[in-house]
């Protein structure tokens, strides 16, 4: 290591320990000098020490550095204490934002800076972040909190031991693959539930639809069908809350063929542009034009998020769909492939969208792949308009109805003309 790299490394050092001594001195700026066991200097040296320490372990052993860090640790927990029992404050978070900036001065020496100076920046966001993450804490449920536990298990546990290769004779079901596909979904319904936390229960009808849509706009169709039932005052407004849920949906199956298959992004973007094109202009005047004579807000309750039994079920389907989709595939051929998309989006289109993404390339061609998850999405848009007249009434029925048959002739002739 050259002078340069020396000087530039215990600079990086010196700067990890001003970042987070500026976010602890902020923190307790109300109190008088001296009062506090760290602050905006004492933390800036300790990253200067740190990397200190680091050098002189290079020049000689890593003694010096153990023995840097304890003696440190200790005089830190030592004043951290008096202060402590001075103030009645018992937190041990300063004591560790001083060790973790004593690690990361070393780190940034004997290491890779770039990564000690981002483990620095999230330090200081996870500090600066204090009342925030009490207060989320504090109004966390126990079902929100499950359904996070339960999404991370299903991540970080479950998905490494899947076998991540087909185990079947037909060389279609890939166990991981499949795992994947349902955590993805689950991750969008709750990330559609946190959406609705965040801006409230009862936050209007835009936002309860596009948090809805992210989850299913199926349930936000029934949803908002039963409430245009029981207020038919409202109908317009929440015929325009299906129809941006419908919205949603498109851009949502979308993303997830992207993700997963970027090459379908081509065929699937303009159909879907023009199809969601009609259903938010539809959509921007009927909530425009209802918002004078609703006064009802929309009672969509977004479940938290998901739960195991829905996950096993989505999974399922994705697995029947895929050995369906392979059959017809091979026996049918591509109108097979069609019919088969049509059933499946009357009640789902997500899972036919991840199957197609799976076969893509491969068994299907990439045209036939997109047009199957377009049937399936037309499909779908035509029953919930279906749902819509048989539960929330004639009216509603009509407003939906007429969009979606909009919609459906914009998608299908935009996907003609892009073929």
């Amino acid at each position: 290591m050259d002078q340069e790299e020396i000087f530039l490394r215990l600079a990086v050092a010196l700067a990890i320990g001003l970042l987070v001594g500026l976010e602890r001195g902020w923190q307790t700026r109300e109190e008088s000098d001296h009062q506090r066991a760290a602050g905006l200097r004492t933390f800036a040296l300790t990253g200067l020490l740190g990397g200190i320490c680091g050098l002189l372990s290079l020049a000689s052993s890593p003694v010096v550095l153990a023995a840097g860090l304890l003696a440190f640790t200790g005089s830190l927990a030592w004043f951290s204490h008096l202060e402590a029992t001075e103030e009645k404050n018992f937190s041990v978070t300063g004591v560790v934002a001083g060790i973790l900036t004593f690690a990361l001065g070393a780190y940034a020496v004997l290491g890779n800076e770039s990564v000690a100076v981002a483990a620095a920046v999230a330090m200081a966001i996870l500090l600066a972040l204090r009342d925030r993450l009490h207060d989320w804490v504090r109004n966390l449920t126990w079902p929100e909190l499950r359904s996070a536990l339960m999404l991370l298990a299903m991540t970080f546990l479950l998905l490494p031991v899947l076998p991540n290769r087909p185990i079947d004779p037909w060389n279609v079901l890939n166990p991981a693959e499949i795992w994947l596909f349902a955590i993805l979904i689950a991750a969008i319904s709750f990330a559609g539930y946190i959406a609705v936390r965040v801006f409230g229960d009862r936050n209007g009808i835009a936002v309860a639809s596009i948090a809805g849509g992210l989850a299913s706009s199926t349930a936000v169709t029934i949803s908002f069908a039963r409430l245009a039932r029981e207020h038919p005052e409202s109908t317009r407004l929440l015929a325009g809350g299906i129809l941006l849920a419908g919205a949603t949906m498109l851009g949502r199956i979308v993303v997830l063929a992207g993700l997963l298959k970027p090459s379908l992004v081509g065929p699937l973007l303009w159909p879907a542009l023009a199809a969601s094109a009609v259903l938010l202009g539809s959509a921007g005047v009927l909530l425009w034009r209802g918002s004078t004579t609703a006064t009802q807000q929309s009672d969509l309750k977004i479940r938290n998020p998901f739960d195991l039994g829905t996950v096993l079920k989505l999974a399922g389907l994705i697995a029947v769909i895929l050995l369906f989709a392979k059959g017809m595939a091979e026996r049918a051929g591509t109108a097979g492939l069609y019919l088969l998309a049509a059933v499946s989006g009357v009640a789902d289109v997500d899972a036919l969208t991840l199957s197609m993404t799976r076969f893509a390339g491969n068994e299907v061609t990439l045209s036939a792949a997109a047009n199957a998850i377009l049937v399936a999405a037309g499909v779908n848009t035509l029953s919930k308009a279906a749902m819509a007249g048989a539960v929330g009434g004639s009216r509603l029925g009509r407003l939906v109805g007429g969009v979606s048959a909009a919609t459906i002739a914009a998608l299908g002739i935009v996907a003609l003309v892009a073929s």
